[in-house]
């Protein structure tokens, strides 16, 4: 915002002596007199130099626009805190939606992994959710890939679970066999649980 300051190139504390010298030299410049060719526009800066400088070399007009200058300076800060608030305020709701979206999609895609459908009818599922191909195929593909584990560790589970037990020489199991009742844990399984909120 362009003040009556600026346009004599002084500051808002300026004495009465530098705002009268520094009209002069504004003045000098901006003289129709020494700007030949661009007379209209030196004419029109010359006329708020004059403007300016009957404001700032009267002390009641000077007082009066450092008043109205102040509160207009609070009122545009005021506003511009408002219109931060608000873009931040919308910033925040679009990127909740995106994320509740990003959810639902995910939640999609599982549910549709658990019913045995093979990945690309996961992801054609979330197409037709209008979900955009890029995002979409990075959830198919992770749904899938953990859901291909977590299917691995139950066979491979069910295998150990049946396979016969061994006897060491001393009459106890070897650690492998003691391990059978107990359901093994696997990254995929854990991260699938935490992340999506599925049991394991």
């Amino acid at each position: 915002m362009t003040t009556l300051y600026d346009m004599l190139g002084v500051r808002h504390d300026a004495s009465e002596d530098e705002i009268k010298r520094a009209y002069r030299k504004a003045a000098m410049r901006w003289h129709p007199d020494r700007n030949i060719g661009p007379e209209d526009v030196a004419r029109a800066a010359f006329q708020e130099i004059k403007d300016a400088y009957a404001i700032l070399s009267d002390p009641v007009q000077r007082q009066v626009y450092d008043d109205v200058f102040a509160e207009e300076m609070r009122r545009w800060e005021q506003q511009r805190q408002r219109e931060e608030q608000l873009r931040a305020e919308h910033e925040a709701a679009a990127l909740a939606a995106a994320e509740a979206e990003y959810a639902r999609m995910v939640t999609l895609a599982m549910r549709f992994a658990s019913d045995e459908y093979n990945r690309d009818i996961m992801f054609g599922a979330l197409l037709g959710q209008q979900c955009e191909a890029a995002l979409a195929k990075r959830i198919a593909d992770s749904v899938w890939a953990l859901h291909e584990s977590r299917q691995a560790a139950a066979a491979d589970y069910a295998n150990r679970a049946t396979s016969p037990t061994s006897v060491e020489p001393d009459g106890n199991t070897t650690d492998d066999d003691a391990k059978v009742g107990t359901r093994p844990i696997s990254a995929f399984q854990t991260l699938w649980h935490n992340f999506f909120g599925i049991p394991s």
